[in-house]
């Protein structure tokens, strides 16, 4: 059993930076809890605006118990989903963070709300949306059409990952070429604290 394992990001995490980030969590987090206000800070994010609507959902997506912070073990249990997961995991992980208010549903707005932040962020950082001829309400229009097998309105996870991994268009947008995993790095290159 070896000590480093090769992520999909080509970048590795061993035994080593797994200490140097439990000294770090500590160092940033002495109760062994991650605020949201923490976990911005430790990934430079800007307490405003669109990135830190997109950490406040990934936050949310982090936080497996739903107890509003985010332990050691859950945020490695993150890490090692964005950066190891297979597509089916990112896609359930994906799902938690469109589903912003937890009912097991995306609907209109929500999918509108986190297309539209990623499509800012994207913006932002001079990336191409993909189809980019189309608006947000177009996009989300085209993915319930697309996802939404029973027609109610809401995308339950079975349709999610089954419209994603059917249709590679829905993949995309869904995705918006803003993988958790590339996120993380890039927030973490910026941060001192990580």
């Amino acid at each position: 059993m070896g000590q480093t394992q090769q992520t999909e990001n080509t970048e590795e995490i061993d035994v080593k930076a797994l200490q140097d980030m439990y000294k770090k969590f500590v160092m940033e987090c002495p109760s062994g809890l991650l605020f949201l206000h923490e976990f911005k800070r430790f990934f430079g994010v800007d307490p405003t605006g669109e990135v830190s609507d997109y950490a406040e959902n990934m936050f949310r997506a982090f936080d497996r118990n739903g107890d509003n912070t985010i332990d050691f073990l859950e945020f490695v249990a993150a890490l090692n989903l964005v950066f190891r997961g297979d597509l089916e995991h990112k896609l359930r992980w994906s799902f938690k963070v469109y589903d912003k208010d937890g009912n097991g549903y995306v609907d209109r707005s929500e999918l509108k709300s986190i297309i539209h932040s990623i499509h800012c962020i994207k913006k932002g950082t001079k990336g191409d949306m993909g189809d980019s001829q189309f608006t947000v309400n177009e996009v989300v229009d085209r993915i319930l059409l697309a996802v939404d097998s029973d027609g109610d309105g809401h995308i339950n996870m079975q349709e999610f990952i089954q419209g994603a991994q059917q249709d590679p268009w829905v993949l995309s947008m869904l995705k918006l070429d803003i993988n958790p995993a590339g996120w993380v790095l890039e927030q973490r290159r910026k941060s001192a604290h990580f």
